[in-house]
């Protein structure tokens, strides 16, 4: 196999391809059908008629929570913080933007009238994220704090600021488990009709836990790409997905992983035989999958890890293809963009 650097998962996309806003209805969105000879293009509520009875759907039902959160500091000095991670004890783990970084022990007043305390970086004494303790008068835990003062943490190459529709739309229809600051993209474009069709064909569904991190957004920028360093994510795997996963293979079933966050943790399963903690995973050319047979995912960033992923899963060639096939015919990227469907065709 041939050996792929940074530059290989490259390519230019038009500005005007980056949606800004999710289409009128979930699944109106564009599917790119890449499981054939040729590429399909179809929409995404004819995503049933593309799987099997007996197929089984693995989704996140990681939660987005209002992550982004702004104060100031003593001096005045306006920042912001992005919460990773809610430890013990009313603290968490956040990345903080700010002209000059305060001292340990600094108590930010944020806005929403609650105090940050900044008590030491993390996870070691030199890591890149910080560790605050939060505290209200109220006395709200930190979930509590970031939905009623919080901002939805949208991607950076969405220009707008947050509103309500963002608040409904940047997050599944099944969304159960609070912990993440980006969303699953390619769970968005399930609502409840289709997710009722698809049982009525037969096609299962089981469900994951992957706390997607603002690293997802990060570009690879070692030209080897060996060199990279991964962020750490939490996941879980359910006993019941790990039955249903068994069952789905026992009776000649596709596991159907719905976005790369299911990839990574149902890999990561497979890799460490630990059903929960923390993955680092690096999906690239050459990885041997072990549970995905098909890929429901966006379109991703150049230079990506994710993007990575997707040409380790289906292919290189095949994958920049369909790329070209995309930008070619207008499809939108990224979170609030259109889908495509892949098949484990690994170079």
């Amino acid at each position: 196999m041939r050996a792929f650097t940074l530059s290989d998962f490259d390519f230019h996309l038009p500005p005007e391809l980056v949606a800004q806003h999710p289409a009128t209805e979930r699944t109106a969105s564009r599917l790119l059908d890449g499981t054939g000879p040729a590429p399909a293009d179809r929409i995404f509520k004819e995503l049933p008629s593309l799987l099997r009875a007996g197929d089984l759907l693995v989704f996140n039902d990681t939660r987005v929570v209002k992550a982004r959160l702004f104060g100031e500091k003593p001096t005045g000095g306006k920042l912001e913080l992005l919460v990773e991670r809610v430890l013990q004890g009313h603290e968490v783990v956040a990345h903080m933007k700010v002209s000059k970084k305060p001292p340990v022990g600094t108590t930010l007043e944020m806005v929403g009238g609650f105090r940050a305390t900044l008590l030491g970086r993390w996870p070691e004494e030199d890591g890149a994220l910080f560790r605050f303790g939060f505290e209200s008068d109220a006395g709200e835990d930190p979930y509590a704090l970031m939905q009623r003062c919080g901002h939805v943490p949208l991607p950076p190459y969405i220009t707008h600021t947050d509103s309500a529709d963002d608040e409904s739309r940047y997050q599944t229809v099944f969304a159960r488990v609070p912990g993440a600051v980006a969303a699953p993209t390619a769970a968005l474009h399930f609502d409840e009709g289709l997710l009722a069709e698809l049982e009525a064909r037969g096609v299962q569904r089981a469900n994951v836990t992957l706390h997607v991190g603002a690293g997802t957004f990060q570009p690879v920028k070692t030209e080897n790409i060996a060199e990279h360093t991964m962020h750490a994510e939490r996941y879980e795997v359910p006993e019941a997905t790990q039955r249903a996963i068994a069952e789905c293979k026992a009776r000649g079933g596709r596991v159907v992983a719905v976005g790369t966050t299911t990839v990574r943790t149902l890999e990561s399963w497979a890799k460490s035989g630990e059903a929960t903690g923390d993955t680092r995973i690096f999906i690239t050319p050459g990885f041997a999958f072990e549970h995905v047979d098909v890929l429901v995912t966006n379109f991703h960033l150049p230079k990506s890890t994710l993007m990575m992923l997707v040409s380790a899963f289906a292919g290189y060639e095949r994958v920049m293809a369909l790329y070209a096939h995309a930008i070619a015919n207008g499809y939108r990227f990224f979170s609030y963009g259109d889908a495509m469907l892949l098949a484990r065709t690994q170079d």
